[in-house]
């Protein structure tokens, strides 16, 4: 036992202060180590600190299943995590080597290394039976050797089997020696001739030895039985038959023939073949013909497991005398194994914005077979911006060879091929789906970059007017939109009084009632912003067309209504088609809403006059004459041309006349009386009596002065100068109530004007020369015609003798 703490120590020892110059670390472990056992630190033979190891997810990755050793990322130490079984892991394959790799990511980085399992004797030497039986003829001469079968011992090296002896015998004795394998064979020699008469058995114990300390042994009793004297046995026409199988070979399929003879007749002549002493594992594999020694291949051989086979044959004839032969045989390997690839590490998604030479995914390739048939090379099968690079043996790096773009690929599906140099070439392959994370490189994209919408004037508040729509290559958040108006002056109001948008929608809303005749047309802009970081954006062009309603009536521009009472002279001789006047409306609304028609609604005398029904023009229909009343009056209709249409009225007066007399004069105050307004007619009506009242007054002081004047002196003839001296001066008062307006136009029965501009007089004429004052009331009064001077002298009466 200290032997064998020595041995770890010194193993230990080793394995701590062995480095290589290679890029491989190299370490060699006893089996059967206790879980959790520190083989050495690992961090410190790669030069590594240990927080590397736990910051970057260091781990160890075996090619097979099972995880013999971890890694304690705290202190870099290399640990046994599974139990280590040598003869389980390699049988008897010398040296029994275990690789594995250390991987670092962030970025990734790999480590190869190995290590050697060594062996301890944890096996003793066991025989595959616990009782043989050996027959031998009692004429067997001396020096006869007898194959005896070997025992078995997993382990390797000194503590594989060291030698056999037997229990003390004085018959036989034990020979070992090297095989051809360098196996020792061990065979029972006869030193003393045998007597069936004497002795009929013999019980030999056998013993089979390892070369450990302490040794480990086996054993195996051999009953040997006496027969009955044959003294010829077979003997095989080679000792050693070698033969070479596919591994692929079919079943049933004849290995070899191997053919004994013997010189004895009858019985004893007769030949029967068994395997001697082979393990269970090849008994399996093949089978013997006991009458014709052919040998046949009863399961399909793999080379990947058993590359040689050796069987021992025996021969027995009839008397019990045996010989025997070896049969060797060499499995060629065919190319019957596919490569394997493994993703021993994956990242998923990666940026769209990944770097050139962004490490995907880290693979293992590997192939049973061996040779050309083991020689694995990779690729990606369809051209996609990946590549594969090779790292440490048998593996690949996956990387990236182009820029990406998650807008034209999101996902990829890496079909990567592994192909073996056999013939016919065989090939497996993985596919690695990867996804393509967004970055926002996108900012959002109206469909189109002028919008133009139509809403009708009058709408309701909060009226949808239209939607714009933007969108985003990007994904989630950076896909997100949100909307907005960029803020403006539109008739010296912020643009939020008239227009707001829903900014996850994207909706257009009125926020007041619009009017056409106000606003035709408005014009902005409108953002869009992802939710990106750094968020990006972009704006269009909003128009809002208003449509024109029918709400607005034709207004009338001449005449004006509050003058439609005035009248329109037309001379007595007046053609057919002469233009009166014209009536001039307009429409606040557009287009076919404020085309305008003028129809003619009544009239005096519907058969005098006519409307153009486009322009409005009055003309006369036929020539005037004489039958005709003076005083006409028309009311024309205005008509626009929407729907439902709406209409306004004027009304307009005309007088038929030859000049401006005082019969047309009265007759049109007449008729403005009898339109006018019932107070005002009223107020008119006093003010004309206090008028006249002062005015008999006036009279009557002047009627009194005259008669004294009358009594002074005789009566004389007035001459009517009109610029005589002595004319008598309106009263103040008077002549502020004739301005006032408060006279009626009644009192001007007749106006004569002058035609010479420089003639300033006013000549007050008697309508009826045959009259006098004294005749007449006051009311008579308002027939003088009296001319006013333009260049507004003052009023003057005149003589009163001329009265």
């Amino acid at each position: 036992m200290g032997w064998l703490l020595t041995q770890i120590l010194g193993c230990l020892l080793y394995i701590l202060f062995y480095r290589t110059t290679a890029s491989t670390l190299r370490y060699s472990v006893y089996e059967d180590l206790e879980k959790g056992f520190v083989v050495s630190n690992m961090a410190n033979d790669l030069g590594l600190d240990p927080k590397i190891l736990s910051s970057r997810r260091g781990r160890v990755v075996f090619e097979g299943e099972t995880q013999y050793f971890q890694i304690n990322t705290h202190d870099g130490s290399l640990l046994v995590n599974e139990r280590i079984d040598r003869e389980r892991i390699c049988g008897q394959s010398q040296p029994c080597l275990l690789y594995f790799q250390l991987i670092l990511e962030d970025p990734l980085r790999v480590y190869g290394a190995e290590t050697e399992i060594l062996d301890l004797n944890d096996n003793p030497p066991r025989f595959p039976k616990t009782e043989y039986l050996l027959e031998i003829n009692e004429m067997t001469v001396q020096g006869t050797r007898f194959p005896l079968e070997n025992a078995q011992d997993l382990d390797v090296g000194i503590y594989a089997i060291q030698n056999y002896h037997i229990s003390p015998s004085e018959y036989f004795r034990l020979n070992v020696y090297n095989a051809s394998d360098s196996r020792k064979r061990v065979e029972l020699v006869l030193v003393k001739q045998l007597d069936y008469e004497k002795t009929h058995t013999f019980n030999v114990q056998l013993i089979a030895t390892d070369g450990g300390k302490p040794q480990k042994t086996g054993s195996a009793r051999i009953r040997i039985v006496v027969l009955d004297a044959n003294d010829n046995e077979p003997v095989f026409s080679q000792s050693t038959y070698k033969v070479k199988l596919l591994e692929n070979n079919a079943q049933g399929s004849i290995a070899v023939k191997v053919t004994a003879t013997d010189v004895d007749v009858g019985t004893n002549g007769e030949i029967l073949y068994y395997f001697g002493h082979v393990s269970d594992k090849v008994s399996k594999l093949f089978s013997i013909h006991e009458r014709t020694g052919e040998i046949t291949v009863s399961k399909s051989l793999d080379y990947e497991k058993e590359k040689n086979y050796q069987l021992e044959v025996q021969a027995k004839d009839g008397g019990g005398l045996t010989a025997h032969c070896e049969v060797i045989v060499e499995t060629i390997d065919v190319n019957d194994n596919a490569p394997e690839v493994i993703a021993t590490s994956f990242t998923s998604p990666i940026p769209e914005n990944s770097p050139l030479q962004t490490v995907i995914a880290l693979l293992s390739v590997r192939d049973q077979d061996s040779g050309e048939n083991g020689k694995v090379r990779c690729f990606i099968a369809d051209p996609q911006p990946f590549k594969l690079l090779p790292s440490v043996k048998n593996f690949y790096e996956l990387v990236t060879d182009a820029l990406l773009d998650r807008e034209d690929t999101s996902e990829y599906n890496i079909t990567i091929t592994a192909e073996d140099s056999g013939s016919p070439p065989l090939s497996a392959t993985t596919t690695i789906h990867l996804k393509i994370s967004d970055i926002n490189d996108n900012p959002p994209i109206f469909k189109q970059q002028s919008n133009a919408f139509c809403i009708s004037e009058n709408n309701n508040p909060g009226a949808l007017i239209g939607v714009v729509n933007a969108f985003d290559m990007d994904s989630e958040n950076n896909a997100r939109i949100h909307y907005s108006v960029i803020e403006k002056q539109i008739q010296n109001l912020p643009l939020s009084h008239f227009i707001s948008i829903n900014s996850d929608s994207g909706g257009i809303y009125a926020m007041r009632s619009l009017d056409y005749e106000q606003v035709t047309q408005i014009e902005f802009a409108v953002n869009a912003q992802d939710s990106g970081f750094p968020a990006l954006n972009n704006s269009a062009i909003i128009k809002v067309l208003v449509l024109d309603k029918n709400d607005n009536t034709p207004m009338v521009l001449h005449p004006l209504l509050n003058a439609s009472s005035s009248a329109e002279m037309v001379p007595l001789t007046a053609e057919e088609g002469h233009l009166i006047t014209k009536v001039v409306a307009v429409d606040a609304d557009s287009g076919q809403n404020a085309w305008l028609s003028f129809h003619l609604l009544k009239a005096t005398d519907p058969s005098l006059f006519e409307v153009a029904l486009q322009s409005g023009e009055i003309r006369t229909t036929r020539r005037i004459q004489s039958k005709d009343i003076n005083k006409h009056k028309l009311v024309v209709g205005i008509k626009d041309n929407g729907q439902p249409p709406l209409t306004s009225t004027v009304t307009l007066n005309l007088l038929i006349a030859e000049r401006f007399s005082d019969a047309y004069l009265k007759h049109t105050d007449l008729q403005k009386q009898e339109e006018a307004d019932p107070s005002l007619l009223t107020y008119l009506i006093i003010s004309v009596s206090v008028i006249s009242l002062l005015f008999l007054v006036l009279i009557i002081i002047l009627v009194v002065v005259k008669c004294h004047r009358i009594k002074n002196r005789k009566c004389q003839t007035v001459d009517m100068n009109v610029g005589a001296s002595r004319a008598i001066q309106f009263p103040t008062g008077f002549l502020e109530k004739q301005n006032t307006g408060t006279i009626h136009r009644g009192y001007l029965s007749g106006t004569n004007l002058t035609t010479d501009s420089n003639n300033h007089e006013v000549q007050i004429c008697k309508t009826n020369k045959e009259d006098n004052l004294a005749g007449r009331g006051s009311h008579d009064f308002s027939h003088l015609l009296i001319g006013i001077n333009t260049e507004q002298q003052p009023w003057s009466w005149m003589n009163a003798e001329h009265l």
